[in-house]
């Protein structure tokens, strides 16, 4: 007999060998009809391997985020089956699930073309409707080489593992898999396969290129369609599509991965760069700027040479090597450097919008979200150990002022730990983790732990926004670090008169003014607020001949109010003239006709809305200077 503990706390004994799912049937069959799979002492088990010792017990129910993995994965296999069966001479690569689905990567001739995925999907219908049950079976690297002897992708991964090797079949198809798996292929119903997609073979381009296929399996076919809904929705919202028709930027095959901004995306970027400045001031920060380009040894004093090298751009200048530089800090670090520090000067805060090149793969660029030259709005702050919570605090303080405050996001924080690799004392890690974990506490802010995952130098706070069609972006972070002032020597006067080592904070608001201007016009869906929108106020004279002088004085006086406003006097009809300042999304219309121009008003109507207010000039442009002012965002 073995000992069971629940969740709960409650001990049962079974027969040695019974299965996850033979106790959760023993308990209800309701429970046992919802639980997909188990963990067994923390290790996840299907639900029909057998359980040979003392263990606890966790049911993973379909309700639970693991669940959805489990499933995702397992169609993934369904889905390499079914290719197996349409192209016999397949070979395959890994097909995990991802964070919405799933893919699997194959080679296959002749290749796949998009007209092809509906075929695959009827395949693994026919299949799934066979109820093979999915088994597991452990092997020897002898028997597993064996095995998948003709396919020459698993052969590969097969010879890099050690210890147990297991495989997963369902009828006439084995896979090589460490699991978990559904207990069988009917219980995957409601999927769809989404795109193809090139990728390298273990993510080296000297390798050959597989196709990608990527799906998503639900659990339900109200999960499948909510999901495609969200899809279509995103696709409407994805900046890449609206900074073309906005003419916000734009990007060209001469510089792939260097984005172009065109005059109305440079008013949004220069009034989130304006909002940076003003509220770093007011937090108290001192801006820098520091050099793109500086010398090779200072890289390998920072140690980015050694860890970094293959993400940066070099050059050579009289013949010693230089590199652009891929982050900001160790600039911050020489300017610290310039002068002595005494612990009165202390916290010293740094803060500079700053231009940093990396390297990305050209497949992995996405718009303004993968970019190769981009602006961090980094800040550096230097500061005395007891000196953390305080600064932490503040540093929350001014972060949530921007998300919530401002942009009005919902967001939450994960705070990572000390990884296996760190350097520092333990000691030291203790106090830093304790410090941000306070600092939390204090604000009565809720976080999530995650252990073992912070950064090797120190922990830190990662902040998660969630957009209007609830997705998830990491933007702001928090980080401790204590190799820097290591590396770089760097020193402070303490009370005592003696040299002590300064903490150092790393810390982003925006992350990337490139990535979160997309992220921004993908939550906007292009609707900018009236303050950070490129064009505020669109003047339409109903009649060029007798109003066009009207519009044409408007126009000014909104200008000399620093409004944002463009008048539109083609020879077009006046719907048309309407339409488009609808489609270009821009928060006002003014339409001036005869009593607008005999009476001095102007009669608006907000984006989004059908109603039509007629007001004096001098109070429509209080109001949207007001609004502007209050820096109002969208409910």
């Amino acid at each position: 007999m073995i000992k069971i503990t629940f969740l709960d706390g409650n001990v049962k004994e079974f027969e040695k060998g019974i299965s996850a799912g033979e106790i959760a049937q023993s308990i209800s069959s309701g429970l046992r009809k919802k639980s997909v799979a188990a963990k067994v002492n923390g290790e996840m088990y299907d639900l029909s391997r057998p359980i040979e010792e003392d263990a606890k017990l966790e049911l993973i129910t379909n309700d639970m985020i693991e669940a959805f993995d489990i499933l995702n994965h397992s169609t993934a296999h369904l889905m390499a089956q079914a290719i197996k069966s349409l192209w016999p001479n397949a070979k395959f690569g890994v097909g995990p699930n991802i964070e919405n689905g799933f893919y699997y990567d194959v080679d296959v001739e002749p290749a796949l073309v998009e007209s092809d995925l509906a075929k695959i999907e009827k395949e693994m219908k026919r299949l799934a409707s066979k109820a093979e049950v999915i088994t597991r079976q452990v092997v020897s690297k002898e028997e597993a080489l064996e095995m998948f002897k003709d396919d020459p992708y698993k052969v590969e991964l097969i010879q890099d593992l050690e210890g147990t090797i297991t495989v997963y079949s369902q009828g006439d198809f084995t896979d090589l898999c460490r699991g978990v798996h559904l207990p069988k292929t009917s219980d995957i119903k409601h999927f769809k396969l989404m795109s193809l997609a090139g990728a390298y073979w273990r993510g080296d381009s000297k390798n050959k290129q597989l196709q990608r296929v990527y799906g998503t399996s639900h659990f339900t076919k109200e999960g499948l369609d909510n999901y495609l809904k969200f899809l279509e929705e995103a696709e409407k919202r994805d900046h890449r599509k609206l900074g073309k028709e906005l003419e916000l930027f734009f990007l060209s095959e001469f510089g792939p991965g260097f984005p172009f901004f065109l005059p109305k995306g440079m008013a949004v970027r220069n009034e989130l760069e304006n909002l940076w400045h003003e509220e770093h001031a007011k937090a108290g920060y001192q801006e820098i700027k520091t050099p793109i380009m500086l010398n090779k040894e200072l890289w390998e004093i920072s140690g980015h040479w050694f860890n970094y090298r293959e993400n940066m751009y070099t050059s050579e200048i009289d013949d010693v090597e230089y590199a652009i530089k891929p982050m900001n800090c160790p600039g911050s670090i020489l300017v610290y450097k310039n002068d002595l520090h005494s612990y009165r000067d202390f916290p010293i805060r740094m803060g500079e919008l700053g231009i940093v090149h990396r390297h990305e793969f050209s497949g992995a660029l996405h718009g303004l979200f993968r970019v190769r030259n981009f602006t961090q709005d980094d800040a550096h702050i230097f500061l005395t150990p007891d000196q953390i919570e305080s600064e932490i605090i503040g540093v929350i303080e001014l972060i949530d002022k921007f998300y919530s405050g401002i942009f009005g996001f919902e967001y939450h924080i994960e705070l990572s730990t000390r990884p296996e690799k760190a350097i520092g004392s333990v000691e030291i890690w203790d106090m830093a983790e304790k410090a941000l974990a306070n600092a939390l506490e204090h604000k009565g802010i809720e976080y999530k732990l995650n252990p073992g995952d912070g950064a090797f130098y120190g922990p830190k706070l990662d902040f998660k926004i969630k957009d209007a069609i609830g997705r998830t972006w990491q933007c702001g972070t928090i980080q401790l670090d204590f190799n820097l002032p290591e590396r770089f020597d760097l020193t402070y006067i303490g009370e005592d008169g003696q040299k002590h080592r300064p903490v150092m904070i790393h810390r982003v608001v925006y992350g990337s003014m490139e990535r979160f201007m997309g992220i921004l016009i993908e939550h906007y869906a292009g609707a900018f607020p009236t303050w950070l929108s490129p064009v505020q106020v669109k003047v339409i004279a109903v009649s060029n001949e007798h109003h066009g002088d009207y519009a044409k004085e408007v126009t000014n006086v909104l200008k000399d109010a620093h409004i944002r406003v463009e008048n539109d006097l083609r020879d077009e009809k006046l719907g048309y003239k309407i339409r488009d300042a609808q489609v270009h999304k821009i928060p006002y219309q003014l339409v001036l006709g005869d009593n607008e121009a005999k009476e001095k008003t102007v009669t608006y109507r907000a984006y989004g809305k059908q109603e039509q207010i007629t007001v004096s000039l001098d109070d429509f442009v209080s109001m949207i200077q007001e609004e502007i002012k209050s820096k109002k965002h969208k409910d």
